[in-house]
């Protein structure tokens, strides 16, 4: 027989109390023991608002869409293939042959396709990073350099954002006014610095040199490669050839592993130097 519970009958609160001490008894029954607990604790039920039931169905959307995505098979990556034009072209240079800067300069103009004045391009594989230096070429790039000295106006003009020089020198004097437009000439290039020859004081025949073909040329930051325009397809081909061993010769035949030449958007040709 199970247990006989009293009930005190004629005493309303006593009776009140004695019900509510049996639910909660009753409802201490119902909860459920988790695995893991120990003798006597519970599970306690936490009460989940709406706004955070959402959240959760949000996260467990972007759970199984992340698993989804995973299961797909990698989209093949599509190789960039080149035009006729191109394949045409490069299909009249013997790759294993070694060019001169003549037969090379010769071939370039021969294959070209392109319906614009391209430019001619060296691109050399050196033996160091690091190097740099100047030159001032026989023939000009096919372009007139436009060389500006700082004054006044040049400042009134870079102040309203008008930028129309390819070169600017300073006078040391004109450095303190000018690093207020250093966020402007900086990323083009353009601000002038000692190191390249663009701060002198005597601005005037520094600006001479550069209008005459005066350049600075260096290697890339983390790879030992060179690029450099060196003239325009329209120009002569002796003009040409003569730019071409000049730079070689500035940058040191010795240094030299590898020389390519190619125009804008033609295949490249390696060609032979004496090192």
């Amino acid at each position: 027989m199970g247990k006989i519970r009293t009930r005190i009958l004629g005493l309303e609160e006593v009776e009140q109390k004695q019900k509510k001490e049996q639910k909660e008894k009753a409802a201490e029954k119902k909860k459920i023991r988790a695995p893991g607990l120990k003798g006597g604790e519970r599970m306690v039920a936490v009460e989940v608002d709406e706004e955070e039931i959402e959240k959760m169905e949000k996260a467990k959307k972007i759970v199984e869409e992340a698993e989804e995505k995973a299961q797909q098979k990698p989209k093949e990556i599509k190789k960039k293939t080149r035009g006729k034009n191109y394949q045409k072209a490069k299909a009249q240079i013997d790759k294993n042959k070694l060019y001169s800067i003549k037969e090379a300069i010769f071939l370039l103009k021969k294959i070209k396709y392109a319906k614009f004045d391209e430019s001619f391009e060296l691109h050399l594989n050196v033996d160091k990073v690091g190097l740099k230096g100047e030159v001032e070429l026989p023939y000009s790039l096919g372009k007139k350099v436009k060389v500006a000295i700082v004054d006044d106006k040049i400042l009134a003009q870079i102040e309203k954002g008008k930028v129309d020089f390819d070169v600017l020198i300073a006078h040391p004097s004109f450095m303190p006014k000018l690093i207020k437009y250093a966020r402007i000439l900086g990323p083009k290039g353009l601000m002038p610095n000692p190191k390249n020859g663009t701060v002198s004081p005597n601005p005037q025949e520094a600006a001479k040199k550069f209008e005459k073909g005066l350049f600075h040329w260096k290697t890339e930051s983390k790879f030992p490669l060179i690029h450099q325009m060196i003239g325009k397809i329209s120009q002569k081909d002796e003009e040409l050839e003569e730019n071409i061993k000049a730079f070689l010769k500035a940058v040191g035949l010795s240094h030299i592993k590898e020389a390519y030449l190619k125009t804008t958007i033609s295949p490249s040709v390696k060609i032979e130097f004496k090192g």
